[in-house]
């Protein structure tokens, strides 16, 4: 396992950063999973430099790069991952542009804190993100939406990194599809994005409109605890994942403290002390149910890092 083959280390400041980059820090708590191992390495860069900064470290060392934003949406090995874990949560801010409708956020400031920043100005287009648990990086990567509405719909452009530049990508760049793009596992790095919103609207009414849609998702889906999210992308437009889930008789079925969630059967919950093996071993279970049910694969939205157990395919 990894963290039985580090040895003690001290944390390096790298030159022109405010930043240290740590060794062996503990994964777990910076999911909403709440499992996970160690990092090899972990760094939180304040700004597009010190990123690059530690891209640049990283290269030089030859790691691999891991990018970790509000760290949902994310299954993480208990073995933990080698390299370099690059986290977003202090990239943030955003900057409203009255004469285009444009806002420009940071790749960690949180999408429901854009989404009410937008409706406390009157800006439509946003609404349906206030109970979306991830960053404005995650978002981009990962097509993230809700209520019929997607992050594809209203981006102008993302600014990524890689190991040798900087680039401005619109949606056409992206390949974007049902909750994925192809910036998914290519190694390349939001660090912000512009969204094109709908100024001009009375504030009230978007605000309304925002909290009719955090609180659908509140009453239909388990916040009260620990999840990834959506573990599955809906297969079929007329059966979605917790449809299927539901109808194979998987709600509650647990695989140690991993529970299929009984009030909305496409959230897999810790339900305290679960482990990443759990979680994966459940979801494996659920595939394997449903495809001998339905004869449909459901393909996973959450994304698994990290080395798990071989499971025998079943489908």
């Amino acid at each position: 396992m990894l963290q039985n083959c580090l040895q003690e280390q001290a944390p390096i400041q790298l030159p022109q950063t405010t930043c240290a980059i740590r060794p062996q820090v503990s994964l777990a708590p910076l999911t909403t999973l709440r499992v996970g191992g160690i990092a090899q390495w972990y760094s939180a860069p304040r700004d597009p430099l010190e990123m690059r900064i530690c891209l640049d470290w990283a290269k030089r060392e030859g790691f691999p790069i891991t990018l970790l934003g509000a760290g949902s949406n994310l299954l993480i090995s208990d073995q933990g991952l080698p390299g370099l874990v690059l986290s977003s949560r202090y990239l943030r801010g955003s900057v409203f542009d009255e004469e285009t409708g444009q806002v420009t956020a940071s790749a960690g400031e949180p999408l429901p804190r854009l989404a009410w920043a937008a409706a406390r100005r009157g800006w439509e287009g946003l609404e349906w993100a206030a109970g979306i648990p991830g960053t404005v990086g995650g978002a981009v990567v990962m097509n993230a939406g809700a209520q019929g509405h997607c992050t594809a719909d209203i981006l102008v452009q993302a600014q990524v990194v890689d190991r040798h530049r900087t680039l401005n990508l619109t949606p056409q760049h992206l390949n974007y599809r049902y909750r994925t793009s192809c910036l998914q596992g290519d190694g390349r790095l939001v660090t912000q994005a512009t969204f094109q919103l709908r100024p001009g609207a009375d504030p009230q009414t978007v605000m309304a409109n925002t909290s009719r849609n955090l609180d659908y998702r509140k009453s239909t889906q388990p916040y009260h605890l620990p999840s990834c999210g959506s573990v599955f992308r809906n297969p079929d437009p007329a059966k979605a994942a917790g449809w299927l889930i539901e109808n194979t008789g998987l709600k509650g079925y647990q695989i140690g403290s991993a529970q299929v969630a009984h009030r909305h059967a496409n959230f897999i919950i810790n339900q305290g002390g679960a482990t990443a093996t759990d979680v994966f071993q459940l979801l494996h279970h659920v595939q394997t149910q449903v495809w001998q049910k339905w004869s449909l694969r459901l393909e996973p939205e959450v994304r698994i890092l990290g080395n798990f157990p071989t499971l025998l395919p079943t489908f």
